[in-house]
């Protein structure tokens, strides 16, 4: 291994003889092994989440009653209920250690730090012979962070010191938030509402430059503590805080006492949901069944690339073989990734339609056809492109 130093650059360059990569090509066959079956599960585990998750919010869209928010009637203790109107609090939200209090449903605080931060680039080169050399440069740049940057973990750790966040971003939900008659719990509120910006003030400034003794200024409503903030110094801090406004609300949940709580359905899934503003439960429930919609094809991109990683990794040690001409290893891998594709291209849909399958047989047969189609389509178009090859 070889290292160049500079000011805020280190370069390092390592060298993996062709045995070493076998080795390590062999071992993350046992990964892809593991991430083929785990991919398997995520993508029949996701369907019959999303089908159970879609059948139960139609099912609470069809039982649920509008309610007084005024009173909690004993007689809907259990049911699924809509209730909308004005939110209140037991008093206000606070922030002690800044000293920052408002009327507000939930109060954050945004702490950024002026920091050393390390980035890494690597190049890799294939020699010939299989060996391969890569080359990381590792650069120190300057940025603000709102998380705290362990700088005793970088490669060169010299001159590039950043001091312990002694302020760190944190979140406070009101005491005793209710909806009219009805306690809202905390959970239900921590994804409330639009927050909107709460002026720091020259006061909270001038206590906070006694705690810390360092010049802090409130600058456009957002504490500033260091020198001077055109030229932030490694260590200065920028504060500033956000506010969801007491609003009037919409709540879809089961009544439980003079409060809420989960609505459990046939299904086995639950129904809570809250929204800002008079918001109609028809409309409440489309919008969940559009989240239910979007993460369901989050959770498909997650399977699908965990699939193809697993068979990239199974026939990973064919390039590496191929490397003792870099070409060849070239071209093994790119063929390997093509096959990677295929049987992924060919597996990813028919786990989906078996899951679909088992709760709605229609559309499971269609997902297949489709698949199915997909398969033939990459197999033709390998077919032509062998066919192109050989006629030159």
């Amino acid at each position: 291994m070889e290292q160049e130093r500079g000011p805020d650059q280190v370069t390092e360059v390592t060298n993996t003889s062709w045995f070493q990569r076998i080795g390590q090509a062999f071992a993350g066959v046992l990964v892809g092994l593991l991430l083929i079956p785990v991919s398997i599960v995520v993508l029949f585990w996701n369907e019959g989440r999303a089908i159970k998750t879609a059948r139960g919010l139609d099912e609470g869209a069809g039982i649920v009653r509008s309610v007084s928010a005024e009173r909690a009637d004993p007689s809907n203790d259990g049911k699924l209920v809509y209730v909308t109107g004005m939110l209140s609090t037991g008093g206000p939200v606070a922030d002690a250690e800044f000293g920052v209090r408002t009327s507000a449903v939930r109060l954050s605080r945004h702490v950024e730090m002026y920091v050393w931060k390390e980035e890494a680039q690597t190049e890799t080169r294939t020699k010939l012979g299989g060996g391969e050399e890569r080359t990381t440069t590792y650069k120190y740049v300057r940025d603000w962070s709102d998380k705290p940057v362990d700088s005793a973990k970088f490669k060169e750790p010299r001159g590039h010191t950043n001091p312990s966040m002694i302020y760190q971003s944190r979140e406070t939900i009101a005491p005793g938030t209710r909806l009219g008659a009805f306690a809202i719990p905390d959970g239900m509120l921590r994804s409330f509402g639009e927050s909107k910006p709460l002026a720091a003030t020259d006061a909270q400034a001038g206590a906070l430059q006694i705690r810390i003794n360092k010049p802090v200024v409130a600058v456009d409503g957002v504490l500033y503590a260091g020198r001077d903030p055109s030229q932030p110094a490694v260590g200065d801090m920028k504060i500033s805080f956000l506010q969801v406004p007491l609003q009037v609300a919409s709540v879809v949940a089961a009544q439980a006492g003079t409060g809420f709580g989960p609505y459990m359905t046939g299904q086995g899934t639950s129904v809570q949901l809250i929204s800002a503003g008079a918001v109609p439960a028809a409309m409440m429930f489309q919008a969940a069944q559009a989240e239910n919609a979007t993460l369901t094809w989050i959770l498909r991109v997650v399977g699908v690339v965990l699939m193809f990683v697993g068979f990239g990794l199974i026939l990973r040690p064919l390039g590496v073989l191929g490397d003792v001409i870099p070409i060849l290893g070239d071209v093994i891998r790119a063929g390997a990734g093509f096959v990677g594709l295929l049987c992924t291209a060919a597996i990813a849909p028919l786990v989906i339609a078996i899951g679909w399958l088992w709760y709605r047989p229609i559309v499971g047969i269609a997902i297949i056809l489709v698949g199915g189609a997909a398969t033939y389509g990459l197999l033709r178009l390998l077919r032509l492109r062998t066919a192109k090859k050989a006629a030159a």
